[in-house]
């Protein structure tokens, strides 16, 4: 077999994989694949395939990463990312009215015709008062809430 062709075979296994796990990671290590495909076409040694496998596979998975956090520390204003986000999301600024709050800081509404479980986003320590609140962000399917 050529060795062009098991490049392709290991890139094509290496797709298959992250779309069956769902790990982005394995998308860029095919890519790196098809670097020493390529390499192989061009007709390189073994050598320079993979030293081409291994610069793009690290490459991509490196700045991949790298990109990553870098998004990650621009949402510092937003730990919950895009749920937080007021434009993006058209519960956040909603009042909410807490009749009791649980022991454990926990509370639960009813909001669009449904109970939700809500907290404070910043919980003080003590039990909060029952009375308004303004959703500010949601985690998951837990509200966070402000006072009004």
């Amino acid at each position: 077999m050529d060795e062009s062709t098991q490049w392709w075979l290991m890139a094509g296994v290496l797709v298959v994989a992250e779309l069956a796990t769902g790990t982005f990671y394995l998308l860029m290590i095919a890519l790196g694949a098809a670097a020493g495909a390529l390499a192989a076409h061009a007709g390189l040694d073994t050598e320079l395939q993979l030293t081409a496998a291994a610069v793009v596979a690290a490459l991509t998975a490196g700045g991949w990463y790298a990109w990553k956090r870098h998004r990650q520390q621009r949402q510092g204003d937003h730990p919950l990312g895009a749920q937080s986000a007021p434009d993006l999301e058209l519960d956040l600024g909603q009042v909410v009215q807490v009749g009791a709050w649980e022991a454990d800081g926990t509370t639960q509404v009813s909001y669009r015709g449904a109970p939700w479980r809500a907290r404070l986003k910043q919980p003080s320590g003590t039990l909060p008062e029952p009375g308004a609140y303004r959703i500010c962000a949601m985690q998951g399917n837990l509200l966070l809430l402000e006072k009004v």
